[in-house]
């Protein structure tokens, strides 16, 4: 199989992975933001996921299971800046083999 195949096969691996993380750390913020007491738009559904307040812990409850919640948040975004140093290695790496 020819070089260019695989590279495209193994991008959109990881863009459906840094989709999947992103996806799972807006659902984690949206159970921290509930946590904490923000309110709800007036449909009762959360307006949008305040990922950056919520990773640098701005306006968040202080209670160890929140805590918890939001350190996964934090994993997962540290997750994704890593997939995207991969990324970033696996093109220069596929640059210099073409």
């Amino acid at each position: 199989m020819q070089w260019g195949v695989w590279f495209y096969a193994i991008c959109g691996l990881w863009a459906m992975a840094v989709v999947f993380a992103l996806i799972r750390a807006a659902r984690l913020t949206y159970r921290v933001e509930a946590r904490s007491g923000r309110p709800f738009l007036r449909n009762g559904l959360p307006g949008y996921a305040n990922i950056v307040p919520v990773a640098f812990n701005i306006g968040v409850a202080r209670d160890a299971e929140t805590q918890a919640l939001r350190r996964q948040v934090v994993v997962r975004l540290l997750l994704i800046l890593c997939g995207f140093a991969a990324l970033w290695l696996f093109i220069v790496l596929a640059g210099a083999e073409a």
